[in-house]
């Protein structure tokens, strides 16, 4: 197993995205004092590779997947946070807080694009403005969550309250579902 070294992503930005370090920089000194990143081997950054690499829980590994909505020629994207250890329900309960007739997985260079993040590495911190952030509600519990950095090279820590009150984030139960 190899061994994870956590530091203060404040004091850390070459471990992660641009728009992840802008973002952090606006949050309350207190909030982010209480984020923590870890940079880890880029080829492990899959959930479950980091996981079983890293010793850590797929209980407190939460994914952000992008999501895009459409209804008629507008299109509607939101951020979805959710635990590893879940399946996101896109087509009910996203698709109708996205008030669309079709919802999606965003294609992979439209969001990495959108974000300036890497694919497999993209986090609810620093999401494009004009992006809904929906968080699982069994996210915004957890004691610590691991999520991503912006960089498939490194993790961010943190405490599930902090991703739940980051800017437009939205607490949603059963936003994802246990997966079967």
């Amino acid at each position: 197993m190899t061994s994870l070294t956590f530091l203060p992503a404040l004091d850390n930005p070459h471990l992660l995205a641009e728009p992840v370090a802008a973002a952090l920089r606006t949050l309350d000194p207190a909030t982010a004092a209480r984020i923590e990143v870890a940079e880890v081997d880029p080829a492990l950054a899959d959930t479950a590779a980091f996981c079983a690499a890293y010793g850590q829980s797929l209980d407190i590994s939460a994914n952000c997947i992008v999501v895009q909505g459409t209804r008629g020629a507008e299109t509607r994207t939101a951020a979805c946070l959710a635990l590893a250890t879940t399946r996101l329900d896109v087509n009910g309960v996203v698709r109708k807080l996205l008030d669309a007739r079709k919802a999606t997985f965003a294609p992979m260079d439209a969001a990495v694009s959108a974000t300036g993040m890497e694919y497999g590495g993209i986090t609810p911190l620093g999401i494009p403005a004009d992006w809904r952030l929906l968080v699982d509600a069994r996210v915004a519990v957890l004691p610590r969550a691991v999520v991503g950095a912006g960089i498939r090279g490194a993790k961010l820590f943190l405490p599930g309250e902090v991703l739940a009150s980051l800017p437009g984030a939205e607490v949603i139960e059963g936003l994802a579902k246990p997966s079967e």
